[in-house]
């Protein structure tokens, strides 16, 4: 895979990239058209093809938050054509690394040494590469380490990043009006934090003392000596990511069980233990050993779940507050779901969709144990996202509505839910409570 030298850093730099991305984007578009004018097969699906490959290819150079959201957007399996998932989601692994050089100048900024002199060995090519940095081997003192180091320029870069995605992310979201503003700082905030190592490691060390004591979990052990706000050492920590183990040969139910039922106990047990989370579950951010135990190695995105959002939140999840109108409609109050400026008819619209949402998405919560490979509830989400994407009323009405807190408190319940989709795991939904 090629190396960079160089990130572009400033707006125009990489708004011109962008530019560059959409001019073949336009292009794909014209040949569409003229695929479909003769009714060659497979025109639709080609063009999703080409287009997610030249959109990921422009953002891969890009790196930082662009990169990022195209990696937050590879968990909307049911949002997006499978070609923009498929793409999307080498965001996690596969994308260009840093030259060597490259990588000796950052070391050597923030270490205040070259690698080799900090380190008893340190390899110059990066084992992984994704969206805001990359990981290097090294060891020292017998240990074996893994070396995070930060691109150049991610966190400079954010907030016009977020200027050039939101035109598309306010078309694909439904948003209108000046409140939109609270929900990109959110993702801002959020996208800042993830840029400095130091409140990572702060993190890392938090969740892994606190959750030691779930079963089958481990954790890396973190070290402030050779950690600053763009580089972090961890342990080297031999496993496969989890993506890595679902595609592989099906070792049994009983083994994709305990691993999922580990995921599920140590996200329920952030959330309600914590009031915090590692809002960012995609399989890149988890492995599996040989004694198939889960490793936990990333905890730059963390959401603080405030007790007013935290308590109506999971109060609407109740089966008895769902089906009770009146309960159900002052927690989608309280959650900023249905406002004060609302219609009759937007209020009707609203309560009978966050109905048949709740009853869906929350089927987990109402059983003791629930089997994630099941196919008529993933075909319900389904349904529902091709329902909402064709329906008139909903793009009339405004989408702008509920807690900022939802954007990544939702994103860490479906990004779980697809873990052990994937995993086809069954777990027992109160086994967490254990650990509390």
């Amino acid at each position: 895979m090629k190396t960079l030298n160089s990130i572009p850093t400033n707006k125009i730099q990489r708004a011109s990239k962008l530019v560059t991305t959409g001019i073949k984007v336009g292009g794909n578009y014209m040949r569409y058209f003229g695929d479909k004018i003769i009714k060659v097969d497979g025109a639709k699906n080609k063009l999703n093809e080409n287009n997610a490959k030249d959109i990921y290819d422009g953002l891969k150079e890009l790196k930082g938050s662009a990169l990022k959201v195209a990696q937050m957007l590879s968990m909307e399996k049911n949002l997006l054509p499978q070609a923009y998932v498929d793409q999307f989601g080498l965001s996690q692994f596969s994308v260009p690394p840093l030259s060597a050089a490259l990588v000796k100048k950052t070391i050597r900024k923030y270490l205040g040494a070259d690698p080799e002199v900090i380190f008893d060995t340190f390899s110059a090519q990066s084992e992984n590469a994704a969206s805001i940095g990359q990981v290097h081997r090294a060891t020292k003192e017998g240990k074996k380490l893994a070396v995070k180091i930060q691109y150049p320029g991610v966190a400079n870069s954010i907030s016009s990043d977020l200027a050039l995605i939101k035109p598309i992310a306010l078309k694909m979201f439904n948003l209108k009006g000046k409140d939109t503003a609270k929900y990109f700082k959110e993702v801002e905030d959020k996208l800042m934090e993830e840029t400095d190592y130091l409140q990572e490691f702060k993190n890392s060390e938090y969740v892994s003392k606190a959750a030691s004591k779930i079963n089958n979990l481990k954790f890396p052990n973190y070290y402030s000596k050779w950690t600053t706000s763009k580089t972090l050492t961890m342990d080297w920590m031999e496993g496969i990511h989890l993506s890595e183990y679902v595609a592989q040969k099906d070792e049994g139910q009983d083994i994709r069980n305990k691993l999922g039922q580990t995921l599920w106990d140590f996200y329920m047990f952030q959330i309600h233990g914590l009031r915090k989370v590692q809002a960012d579950p995609h399989p890149g951010n988890f492995m599996v050993d040989e004694e198939r135990n889960l490793i936990a190695i990333d905890f730059g995105c963390m959401k603080s779940i405030p007790k007013d959002f935290y308590h109506p939140y999971f109060e609407l999840s109740k089966k008895e507050n769902i089906d009770d109108i009146i309960s159900f409609n002052q927690l989608l109050r309280e959650l900023e779901i249905l406002l004060p400026s609302d219609s009759e008819d937007e209020v009707i619209y609203f309560t009978e969709l966050f109905q048949r949402m709740m009853n869906l998405f929350t089927l987990p919560f109402h059983e003791s144990s629930f089997d994630f490979s099941n196919i008529k509830f993933w075909k319900g989400i389904t349904n529902l996202s091709k329902d909402l994407a064709g329906d008139s009323k909903f793009r009339k009405m405004n989408g702008n509505r509920g807690s900022k807190h939802f954007i990544y408190i939702n994103r860490t319940f479906f990004g779980l839910y697809h873990l052990l989709h994937d995993l086809k795991a069954e777990i027992q939904t109160e086994e967490f409570k254990k650990y509390l």
